[in-house]
């Protein structure tokens, strides 16, 4: 388990206790899984302050268990590694650099994931995409201050979530739309232009 800054204790240094997000089966997507491995856009149409304007990297997709992602472009703030590490039960001394914190989504809020390009694994990594895996294990921070971890990394607190057909319906409505991931637009700091970015995608693919 992790404790890490709510987003308002991110400025106030209060703290909630939080668990690692996500333990998935193994095995392939089924093939309904269409846009796990994609970017979910949300369309100018969707308003409201939870999903306007958001870019979703989607890990998920499928009839029986609905959908699930992580919004990539709303940062929530900068924690010390070297707390990451003693709230997630191991050594943080001498633990240098900060871990950036990511709005992943509104359900279950205080939950962590760690997103991250498919260089390394472990025995609870998962395969999200291609070249993308998601792992839940504190031991990720202790391969990432080593220089072992991952080449490129985005911890998101909480995630988006749908109900089977839900974002089908949602889709048809015109609130969203599907443009294949980047490792650019997943991966980089430059999050005012996520949205553009994803939106022009789209534009090319028409």
């Amino acid at each position: 388990m992790f404790l890490l800054p709510s987003r308002c204790a991110i400025g106030a240094a209060a703290i909630v206790l939080i668990a690692v997000l996500w333990s998935s089966g193994s095995g392939a997507p089924p093939p309904e899984a269409h846009l796990a491995g994609q970017l979910l856009v949300a369309t100018p149409e969707l308003e409201g302050p939870v999903f306007e304007q958001t870019v979703i990297y989607m890990v998920r997709h499928d009839a029986q268990t609905g959908a699930f992602g992580f919004i990539i472009n709303r940062p929530l703030g900068d924690l010390p590694m070297s707390v990451l590490l003693r709230q997630a039960g191991l050594p943080g001394e001498g633990a240098k650099g900060t871990v950036r914190l990511h709005v992943g989504g509104p359900v279950e809020p205080t939950r962590l994931s760690v997103l991250h390009s498919d260089d390394y694994t472990s025995p609870d990594t998962v395969k999200a995409g291609p070249g993308v895996a998601v792992t839940s294990e504190p031991s990720i921070l202790e391969a990432i201050t080593r220089g072992k971890g991952p080449r490129r990394v985005r911890f998101t607190v909480g995630y988006a979530g749908w109900a089977p057909g839900q974002l089908e319906a949602e889709m048809r409505a015109g609130y969203w739309v599907a443009v294949p991931s980047d490792d650019g637009i997943l991966f980089d700091d430059a999050y005012d232009t996520k949205w553009d970015r994803a939106m022009a995608k789209r534009k090319i693919s028409l």
